[in-house]
């Protein structure tokens, strides 16, 4: 076999990132572990997930892969420096592409962003995108329960519509016009979203950005995967049991199965 993209991310929501690298390069073979047994990474210290995130490269490396995507943005914005020096293959983080992206897209300077608590209360990406837009005004809210919703399927019902008009308005009036969904969840979300936000306001997808950033790497590379005709392989690794990884996995690939295997990665 070929070498494959490994992705790893702390649970279930890596799967959009994984799904865009499934389009955009459909032809590569891909290997996921998913954290399940520790997940949220995001109440950690950041010496645990550093320490959580290099226990999950090791495992994809022992698979034979060829680079890293980090799917998840409490590991993108807490330990993808550390890990890109201490593994000898090219690393891609979520963050970053979102980012780019975003301050690529915005007309006025004014850009929202929405997470998870953890990665909010970081301010990762607000530091990121001033660094590649000095301008650029960043606004930040939380909203927690877009994950749930997601792996609930609730993403195009009353409830959905309900959580996102409380979480978003506050950027009623802030002048936005660049909206970065800055967790691997919420593109589930994106047609309530963007109803609730209008059409007018350009939302950033990091798993869209960072499957086309992959793709360019491994075009620089030379990477890509050569024709075969072995077929493609994908496999998929939790670290807890995959019962509900394997039923709510098929809401972010709408694939008719997805079977996992479990296995133990450092402590878990």
């Amino acid at each position: 076999m070929q070498k494959a993209i490994g992705i790893f991310d702390s649970g279930i929501g890596g799967l959009t990132v994984l799904s865009e690298l499934i389009r955009v390069l459909p032809e590569e073979n891909t290997i996921y572990l998913g954290d399940t047994a520790r997940v949220p990474y995001g109440i950690r210290s950041p010496e645990t997930v550093t320490r959580y995130s290099f226990e999950n490269t090791r495992f994809l490396l022992s698979q034979e892969i060829k680079m890293l995507v980090v799917a998840c943005n409490t590991a993108s914005a807490i330990s993808l420096d550390a890990v890109k020096s201490e593994f000898p293959l090219p690393v891609i983080g979520v963050l970053e592409p979102g980012a780019r992206a975003a301050a690529a897209a915005t007309r006025s300077g004014r850009i929202g962003v929405i997470g998870t608590e953890a990665t909010i209360a970081s301010g990762a990406y607000e530091r990121a995108i001033r660094a590649m837009l000095p301008r650029a005004e960043v606004t930040s809210i939380a909203c927690p329960l877009f994950v749930p919703l997601a792996e609930e399927g609730w993403v195009d019902n009353d409830v959905a519509e309900l959580v996102a008009g409380r979480y978003l308005s506050p950027f009623r009036g802030t002048g936005i016009d660049t909206l970065v969904l800055g967790c691997t969840h919420y593109p589930l979300l994106k047609p309530v979203i963007s109803k609730i936000m209008g059409s007018d306001i350009t939302l950033i997808d990091s798993a869209t950005e960072t499957a086309a950033e992959v793709r360019s790497v491994l075009e620089k590379l030379n990477w890509k995967k050569a024709g075969s005709d072995e077929g493609v392989v994908r496999r998929y690794f939790v670290t807890d049991t995959p019962a509900r990884f394997e039923k709510v996995g098929k809401l972010f690939l709408g694939e008719g199965s997805l079977a996992a295997e479990q296995v133990k990665v450092g402590g878990a």
